[in-house]
């Protein structure tokens, strides 16, 4: 339905329905995938989906898939809520994100776009997942058993809360 520049749709039990999203536009079905704001492409697959122009919401429900090539990231849960004004996605429902080679497993995962940013929320009672695959060590000890030639990274410094802790009153006998 159109309403001069505003339309709204919505997709109902399709098996394998897909939108691309553009950093604030919803493109219909049919068309080319949009271009996300940092030249990549989100497609978004799923049961069923429904858009809303007016408040900027596209909600996928069922066997969701998401696929954001330009930043490695790929994903899947039972619901994905976008919200196109906020740049913001929130997958609900056996969330698993995977970038490159990274996995995050949780009950609730909103992922901030512009500062391609997860944040991870568990089922009650439960925890997070995160595997991360961390890089060779670049100083590993050679066939000789000697460190490379490169002295290794600095760490950060490690900060203390060192503020003065009230003595307590000892106990009585």
């Amino acid at each position: 339905m159109v309403r001069g520049s505003r339309w709204v749709w919505m997709v109902a039990a399709v098996a394998g329905a897909s939108v691309a999203l553009d950093g604030g536009t919803l493109a219909p079905l049919g068309g080319a995938p949009a271009q996300a704001q940092d030249g990549g492409t989100i497609t978004l697959r799923s049961d069923i989906q429904e858009a809303n122009a007016a408040t900027g919401i596209i909600t996928a429900r069922g066997n969701v898939q998401i696929d954001y090539p330009s930043r490695g990231i790929q994903a899947t849960s039972a619901q994905a809520d976008y919200f196109s004004n906020e740049d913001r996605i929130v997958l609900s429902g056996n969330v698993v994100v995977t970038q490159e080679g990274n996995t995050l497993r949780a009950e609730v995962v909103t992922y901030l776009i512009e500062e391609d940013r997860f944040v991870a929320t568990p089922r009650p009672n439960d925890q997070v997942e995160a595997v991360y695959n961390l890089p060779a060590s670049q100083s590993a000890p050679g066939p000789s058993g000697a460190a490379g030639d490169r002295a290794p990274t600095p760490r950060p410094p490690v900060v203390l809360d060192v503020s003065p802790v009230e003595p307590t009153e000892p106990a009585a006998p």
